[in-house]
């Protein structure tokens, strides 16, 4: 990964999560390894980031302000499918939930809350592996 300058840039995380501490402890773990975070607290604006910006993997909470996780990540599909595949989704929602199908046919990772920052951390670094 290089800037515009050719010199090597951090990959870079989207963390989109309204719950700002949760997100925010999401940001100090993955900065304290090396990476850049940016935290965006609301889909309409993700997406906007997402194709504003470049972003390498994303940390998807399923329940967030202005457009649900699930139709987040289908808009991202379309606009950048190599990066769908490099999502990793955050959930407080029990198995029940509608959301479960979604989780079951994206085929992606998927944390339950509370996050273990290391597991968090492992899949991050997996989803970023070329």
């Amino acid at each position: 990964m290089a800037t515009n300058t050719g010199t090597p840039r951090k990959p870079h995380v989207l963390i989109v999560d309204d719950d700002i501490p949760l997100a925010w402890s999401f940001k100090q773990t993955l900065e304290h390894r090396g990476l850049d975070a940016t935290i965006v607290p609301d889909g309409g604006l993700a997406l906007r980031f997402v194709v504003e910006h470049p972003v390498d993997a994303v940390v998807c909470d399923l329940e967030i302000a202005r457009l649900e996780g699930d139709l987040w990540f289908a808009a991202v599909e379309r606009l950048n499918p190599a990066l769908a595949r490099r999502f990793i989704f955050i959930t407080g929602l029990g198995e029940a939930a509608p959301f479960q199908k979604f989780i079951d046919s994206a085929a992606l990772p998927s944390l339950r809350k509370p996050v273990d920052l290391a597991v968090l951390l492992g899949e991050v670094m997996r989803v970023l592996k070329p």
